[in-house]
């Protein structure tokens, strides 16, 4: 889902951070964001990964618009036939694209001798419904311009993880495969009232007034690096609650965990706004893993939901595991905005619809939010292929 800020490279990414959002879009200026340390040790993986890694020869570089939602297409110089989906994470605002050379991750794909075509979508935010109406249409573009793909994968980072699972099962016989990094594999409902409304729901009771009411998100809330070190400072300032809600979120320090609040609320706004009021209701919650829980679930403010909302959340979109083809989920083994028990609920869900035999996920050893690395992608897009051409995959999670 999650986190940007600009981008035509990983270190333009890092340096700039204007909005301090939370995502990772190749060749937009709005990507990848984490804190200080966990990027530095990132950065180390992501430049070796760079220099080990041949640069794609790409025979061009198409940069277009398809109903106002920005594309691009790379086709290689030596085209296997094939298609690459790409969709992107979690941005505030519409993505768009320049004709710069391919990044790594994009490298993985065109070193294979893939075309890869992405959407920047119509919309920002929690843009499901106009972001598979894009891509799906940027597919039809590309269809009819160089001709029926032999096969064709979806792939994506964060809200992009979440949008390959979506299509897959929304478009069962256009995917041979989809291989979804760091996504939040489970309906939205669940996992933005478990993991987003619930954490400020918490630190709202331990610190009240700090940041606006989980219920209700002004819409002139903006995401500032100011306001990421005044909660910062907060947390850093009452040791005994802040260790309550890291304890809570599993997150591993103040640094980290204010980023995710102030991010976290602005997912709320936008939610309210896409929804028409509160998609959250805690009246039945109880409450634990803080250490402290008798006293919080005591103190927390009970919010109830609007059904509108809930039921625009749920659908945009809410999983049914029927998948067709196989699909396999990449993901850190330490993720402070999406953590990694969040696809064992894809599992299940394939479990229950009778597909478990097309769903499987690995972990790499990696903190941060998608902090992972193109071998590694490489790896798991060629055990893909793999497992499409024979039925088999090598190993469950591993």
């Amino acid at each position: 889902m999650v986190g940007l800020t600009e981008l035509e490279s990983v270190t333009s990414c890092v340096s700039s951070r204007r909005s301090n959002q939370l995502s990772y879009r190749p060749y937009q200026r709005n990507c990848y964001y984490d804190t200080e340390a966990s990027m530095r040790q990132f950065l180390g993986l992501f430049y070796f990964a760079f220099f080990a890694l041949p640069l794609p020869a790409v025979e061009g570089i198409e940069v277009g618009d398809i109903n106002g939602a920005k594309f691009r297409i790379d086709m290689p110089e030596k085209w296997n036939g094939s298609l690459v989906i790409y969709c992107h994470g979690y941005s505030a605002a519409p993505g768009y694209f320049n004709d710069s050379k391919p990044n790594p991750v994009m490298s993985v794909f065109l070193n294979e001798g893939f075309a890869v075509a992405q959407s920047g979508y119509a919309a920002g935010g929690w843009a499901i419904q106009e972001a598979m109406n894009d891509t799906e249409a940027l597919r039809r573009y590309f269809v009819k311009k160089h001709g029926a793909a032999k096969e064709t994968y979806v792939t994506g980072h964060s809200m992009g993880g979440f949008l390959t699972m979506a299509l897959m099962e929304s478009f069962p016989n256009v995917y041979d495969g989809g291989l979804p990094l760091c996504g939040p594999l489970a309906a939205a409902n669940w996992f933005m009232e478990r993991r987003v409304f619930d954490m400020l729901a918490i630190f709202e009771y331990l610190f009240p007034g700090a940041l606006p009411s989980p219920g209700k998100v002004p819409e002139t809330y903006m995401m500032q690096p100011q306001l990421n070190a005044q909660i910062e400072k907060l947390l850093d300032g009452k040791p005994g609650p802040a260790a309550a809600l890291l304890r809570w979120s599993g997150i591993h320090n103040n640094n980290e965990l204010s980023a995710t609040l102030v991010f976290f609320t602005y997912i709320l706004k936008d939610l309210a706004q896409r929804g028409g009021g509160n998609s959250f209701d805690n009246t039945n919650t109880i409450y634990d893993g803080t250490g402290i829980d008798n006293e919080v679930n005591d103190g927390v403010k009970r919010y109830r939901a609007d059904q509108a909302a809930v039921d625009q959340l749920a659908r945009f979109y809410t999983p049914t595991g029927r998948l067709s083809h196989p699909m396999l989920a990449i993901h850190t083994t330490y993720d402070p905005l999406v953590p990694p028990w969040t696809p064992n609920m894809y599992a299940m869900i394939a479990a229950q619809a009778g597909k478990s035999a097309f769903f499987s996920q690995r972990y790499v050893k990696h903190d941060g939010h998608c902090a992972i690395m193109p071998a590694e992608i490489s790896k798991g897009f060629a055990d893909l292929r793999h497992w499409k051409a024979t039925g088999k995959l090598e190993g469950a999670v591993k």
